[in-house]
C-alpha cells in the first residue's frame, strides 16, 4: 500500500510524513488553497526528503509560465494536475517538461469513471477524488468522500490513487471497498484547514499500511 501526504507546508509535517513511511509527499501551488506554498518555500520543505520518497506538486490548469516558475525552482518527481486539463494538454506537459503527470478526476457517479479512460492514454497516473460541490472555489482538499464501491472491480491500465475524505478511521474501509493500492490524504490529517498534525499524519500512514 502506497501513501501520499498532500498539502504539506511546514517542516514538522514533512518530517512526520518521512518518518511515518509515506511514499509520496505533496505541496500545493494553487493560490486559493489554505495549503498553498511558493516554489521557493516548496524547495526548502522538500530538500530533506529522501530520494526514495516521490515529491509531488499540485497545480490547477497550470500555464507554461507557472510550470517554468515551479520546475526551475524545485525538483519534483510528479505533477498532479487538478483542473480542467485535457488529455492533449497533459501530453504536452509531459513532453515539454519531462515530468510524469498524475491527473486528478472528480467522481460523483460511475460515468465520471468512464470519462477518466481518455486520460489513461496520456497521463502516468490517475487520482480519483470526490467531485466538489457546486460553487466551490477549489477542486480538492474539501474533506468530502465519494462512493468508494464505484471503484470496485475496475481495471485501469495505469496506477491510480484514491483520495477524498480519507482519515485514519476510514482509510481501511475505503481500501477494502475500492480495491485501492495507493491513497492520498490532506485535510484528513489536519487540526485546522492548512495546519497539518504530525501525529495524525503518522497515524494515517499506519492505518493505511495496516500497521
Amino acid at each position: 500500500m502506497q501513501v501520499k501526504i498532500c498539502g504539506l507546508n511546514d517542516p514538522r509535517a514533512v518530517m512526520a510524513a518521512v518518518e511515518g513511511g509515506a511514499d509520496f509527499v505533496g505541496v500545493v501551488f494553487f493560490p486559493k488553497s489554505p495549503r498553498v506554498v511558493t516554489p521557493e518555500r516548496a524547495a526548502e520543505l522538500l530538500a530533506p526528503v529522501p530520494a526514495r520518497i516521490r515529491r509531488v506538486g499540485l497545480l490547477v490548469d497550470p500555464t507554461d509560465a507557472l510550470l517554468e516558475r515551479v520546475l526551475t525552482r524545485v525538483r519534483l518527481d510528479l505533477l498532479q494536475v487538478h483542473g480542467n486539463e485535457t488529455p492533449a494538454r497533459i501530453e504536452r506537459i509531459r513532453r515539454d517538461w519531462g515530468v510524469p503527470v498524475m491527473k486528478a478526476m472528480g467522481v460523483g457517479a460511475a460515468r465520471d469513471l468512464d470519462n477518466a479512460l481518455a486520460f489513461a492514454e496520456t497521463a502516468d497516473r490517475l487520482l480519483f477524488d470526490a467531485k466538489p460541490p457546486k460553487g466551490a472555489d477549489r477542486p480538492g482538499g474539501l474533506a468530502l468522500a465519494f462512493d468508494w464501491s464505484l471503484m470496485a472491480g475496475r481495471k485501469w491500465p495505469i496506477p491510480w490513487m484514491l483520495a477524498g475524505g480519507l482519515n485514519a478511521r476510514n482509510v481501511r474501509a475505503a481500501i477494502r471497498a475500492s480495491g485501492a493500492r495507493a491513497v492520498d490524504v490532506s485535510s484528513g490529517v489536519e487540526r485546522a484547514p492548512g495546519v497539518k498534525d504530525p501525529a495524525k499524519i503518522k497515524r494515517f500512514i499506519r492505518a493505511a499500511k495496516g500497521g
